[in-house]
């Protein structure tokens, strides 16, 4: 969501992780949009797996994700992230999403590459997706239900909460406004920083345009209608006071996934921005159920970078 940057969170992570390599590039992908992207690995071990994050909506694959890769590389596992289309370093109007259909088909276009590399053959691959990203992850896994060995869903949209969304004639007047202004800042909301992170210190916030609220809010309608489609090993991590994505959908994708490799950790009093805007160790506990959850469900052989 579009405030997520926990300044803190960057400098006490970055600062402790020894031995882990980075490369960052640029390249067009098949629709002519230069993406940038970054990967983070361990430098004198075997990778593990690989692990492609999809960040949120107001996130890059830089600043605090950084911090986050960082950590899970020194776990032993080979990290890739882009930013999407308007975000970020890559090209396009800010936090503009015209399609999110199309977004998907951009990351898992990048993500194929990834997994294409001669030298991540026989690895694991995983999904890692937080709030937004949680719901293109998702979608990435629907449209390639059998190309995943697991996902890793923190705070994952798959339902706006009720009380961040504005009411419904309000809008019908946005959805037709969005046809004449698609790109304008328009929509009302509540602030959103405040109700996602408990320590205060750590927000950022800003508004979404009229047409990614709108494609923002048709996909989490379809994903809650699809849960049961949900197949691969997962794992949901989300806090029982997060007052944006309705955390009683994750229970429910959890209840309802097919799959039956499946894990919910609940962190009580804790808000939507657990990866950093929560008390550091709040941060780490959540970090440390990942890389746990990561080592169960890779295999002992890996690869070097």
């Amino acid at each position: 969501m579009p405030w997520m940057i926990s300044l803190t969170c960057i400098r006490f992570m970055q600062g402790q992780h020894s031995g882990i390599g980075t490369k960052e590039s640029y390249e067009r992908n098949s629709r002519g949009v230069e993406i940038f992207s970054k990967c983070w690995f361990p430098e004198n071990h075997h990778m593990k797996a690989i692990v492609c994050l999809c960040h949120g909506y107001g996130d890059t694959c830089t600043f605090f994700l950084d911090g986050v890769a960082r950590k899970i590389a020194s776990a032993g596992y080979g990290v890739y992230a882009l930013d999407y289309p308007g975000f970020g370093l890559s090209e396009g109007l800010h936090g503009y999403i015209p399609s999110f259909d199309t977004l998907v088909n951009d990351v898992a276009e990048h993500f194929a590459k990834v997994k294409g590399n001669p030298e991540h053959r026989g690895l694991p691959s995983f999904l890692f997706g937080q709030s937004m990203g949680g719901a293109v992850a998702l979608k990435v896994h629907s449209k390639q239900p059998n190309e995943w060995n697991g996902a890793i869903l923190v705070a994952p949209m798959c339902k706006i909460a009720d009380d961040v969304v504005p009411p419904w004639p309000v809008w019908q007047v946005l959805i037709f406004v969005a046809k004449i202004l698609p790109k304008e800042k328009l929509v009302p909301q509540k602030d959103l920083a405040e109700l996602a992170f408990k320590e205060k210190k750590k927000q950022e916030q800003d508004k979404p345009r009229l047409r990614t609220a709108l494609e923002m809010l048709n996909t989490t309608q379809e994903i809650e209608r699809c849960l049961e489609e949900v197949s691969l090993p997962i794992i949901i991590l989300h806090g029982e006071a997060d007052l944006v994505t309705d955390a009683a959908v994750s229970k429910a994708l959890y209840k309802k996934a097919k799959s039956q490799d499946k894990k919910l950790c609940l962190y009580k009093g804790a808000h939507h921005a657990i990866l950093e805007g929560e008390p550091d160790d709040t941060i780490f506990q959540v970090l440390d159920d990942i890389i746990s959850w990561l080592d169960q469900h890779s295999t002992k052989e890996g690869s070097s970078y």
